[in-house]
Order: structure tokens, then sequence, then C-alpha cells
């Protein structure tokens, strides 16, 4: 299925696997890939040598394009961007709006430049910019979040811009490539979905905590470092929603102390994090610990397995998701869904079949 994305980054299928932190990783990126969509690797919790050592691996586990995902406001920004440049990366994604001198940067060495965004004023400014192409998450997605959905966000965003739009949140089937294509968009991109693959090394236990949710189970919450994340609820979650800012402080202390020794940080420098995190938001001291301990939540759970010590950042769709196919089996299935779907659009036959579609497999 060709569209504008495809054309531009040049793999096969619309489907873009999303940068999360701990999650995507060598093996994940390069299945991905290799199963004909777009790979990015996840580079904030990684140092440039890890990530120098990650993008060699990706690289003799598959030909196909793939990309890194970037922080923005990171100190070594201009550092990684070199790294990419020189090792040939495909493509550079940023979570955060990248500056215009950086994409500058990128697109002078050929590197396609495609930050994510929540917002349609975000989308004009980094396309004014020179951005190749933009993903769009909707309120449905994991992590950082907005409160906007998809199906409201995505048509006012196709129509600010004139660069290929890839949509997120919410989006883990065929049925739902071809509605966003419907809206306008180049492809969908999806992080919970690959999450959940049998190529996705997120420890066993941590993928049953995933696929035993239900739709209410998946919570926005800002107690973890004050700013809208979705995640699954946990006993951790819960605690801290309930916790009053003593008990919030005392038990963020507590959690520092431990990651810290993991993360290798002073407490100068995990306090620093904090706040270069709260973007312009009013943090509680409690926030500020545990917004510079995030990364190290999302570990203990991705990671370690450790879900009564960390966070699971999780889209809604992990409430409808029930399978660990690999990455090949699922973007198969995707593809074949989707034209099973525009199949039944050209030639609709008896009416009111087109809404059931084959089950999976």
């Amino acid at each position: 299925m060709e569209t504008a994305f495809t054309r531009l980054v040049g793999v096969r299928h619309p489907i873009v696997q999303t940068g999360m932190g701990w999650v995507a990783g060598p093996r994940l990126v390069s299945a991905a890939a290799n199963a004909g969509a777009l790979g990015i690797l996840a580079s904030a919790t990684m140092t440039t040598e890890q990530l120098r050592a990650a993008i060699h691996e990706v690289k003799s586990r598959t030909d196909a394009p793939f990309g890194v995902n970037l922080r923005a406001d990171a100190g070594d920004a201009v550092e990684r961007v070199r790294l990419i440049v020189d090792e040939g990366v495909r493509v550079a994604s940023f979570a955060l709006a990248p500056s215009k001198e950086l994409i500058a940067r990128l697109k002078d060495a050929g590197v396609v430049v495609v930050p994510s965004i929540g917002a349609r004023r975000h989308a004009e400014k980094v396309a004014a910019w020179g951005a190749d192409a933009v993903i769009v998450q909707g309120g449905e997605g994991g992590g950082h979040t907005g409160d906007v959905a998809t199906t409201v966000l995505l048509p006012q965003v196709v129509d600010a811009v004139d660069i290929p739009v890839i949509a997120a949140g919410g989006f883990h089937d065929g049925r739902g490539l071809v509605a966003a294509l419907s809206y306008g968009a180049a492809g969908i991109a999806m992080g919970t979905r690959f999450l959940l693959t049998s190529d996705s090394t997120v420890p066993d236990a941590v993928k049953a905590e995933y696929l035993k949710a239900t739709v209410r189970d998946v919570t926005v919450t800002t107690a973890v470092d004050g700013l809208p994340h979705r995640m699954l609820r946990s006993e951790l979650v819960t605690s801290l929603e309930r916790a009053g800012r003593a008990r919030a402080l005392a038990k963020a202390v507590r959690h520092a102390a431990g990651f810290r020794k993991l993360s290798g940080l002073s407490w100068p420098q995990m306090v620093r994090d904090g706040l270069a995190m709260k973007h312009g938001k009013d943090l509680s001291w409690s926030q500020v610990l545990l917004a510079a301990n995030t990364p190290m939540l999302l570990k203990a759970s991705m990671v370690e397995g450790r879900t009564d010590l960390g966070v699971m950042a999780s889209g809604q769709v992990a409430g409808v998701i029930e399978d660990l196919p690999s990455c090949a089996e699922l973007v198969a299935r995707v593809m074949a869904e989707a034209h099973t779907v525009l199949d039944r659009l050209h030639d609709p036959g008896p009416p009111h079949s087109l809404g059931t579609l084959p089950p999976p497999g």
C-alpha cells in the first residue's frame, strides 16, 4: 500500500512502530522494519555510545529503513543529531518539537524529520520550519498525552499542513488504518500494539498485565510527574493519587533513593532533570523527584518486570488487545484487514455486510 509517507521514508507499509523508552530497542525495531513498517529506536534512555551500539545492532539485523527518536530538549541533542547523520539513519523523530536549527541540520544531511505533536498549532509550527511529516497523537495514546481525541485532532492537522500526517492514538488493526486514511492521514503509528508482540523484550509477566487489562483499566493521571500521563492503573498509581503532599514526597524520596543507585545520577542531577521536564507546569517537590525518576519508573516495569515499583505507560487500545503476534504477523494482519475493508467498500455486497471482518490470524 503506497502513500505519501511510504514514498517519503521508503517502507513497504504505512505503519510506524513508535519510539517507546526501554521498549523500542534493536530487536523490536529491526523486527518492525523487516515486517515492512518504520521501526523507531528510542534513544532518550541511552547514552550516546549505547545509541551508537544500538544503531549498529539494528543495521546488523535489517537492511530496511528505520528511525531514531530524540529528545529535542536534551543537553546533548546536537551531538546525537551528528551521530545519526554520521550513521546514515533514515528518519529522526522527536517527542517534543525540535528547533528550527536542528531540523535544518538534519534536512541538510538528507535525514527525514518527523516530529510528534499533540496540537494543530504545533504541527503548523514544525511544518513551517521544514519538518517532512508529523505524527499526530490523540488523547487515546499512551504516555504523556493530551485530551483531544484522535478523531477530532487528526482532521484538524490534515487540513492545516501540506506534509504527510501519521495518525497515532487508538490504532491496532486494519480498520483503524483505513479510518485514518479516510481522514487524510498517510499512515498510522502504534506503540502499545507493538509492545504487545513476541518481538518485544518487555517481560512476559508485564505483558500479561496489559493483556488482562480492560479499557477502564487504562487511566490518565498527573500523580506520577505532574503531567497528564496515560498508563495502566496499578497499586503504585493509586497510592500516589491517594497520598497527601507530605506522603507523596516521602514516597518519591524512597523511590528516588532506590532508582538513583540504578541510574548513577546524583541528587542535584535528578532534581535538575525533574525541573527540566516540567514544561512550565507548577510541580510539587514530590512531582519534581518523580519527573526525574520517570524513565527509571518505566524501566522497573519494562525491563525488570517490577510492576509494583514501576509504571506501565499504555494506550487505551490495551483494553482490546488479546494476543502476542510477531511483528511480521501483526503487520501482515493489519494490511490484510485493511485491504479486506477497502475491497468491501468498493464492492459492498449484501446490505449491512461492512461491519464484519474475518477473525484475526
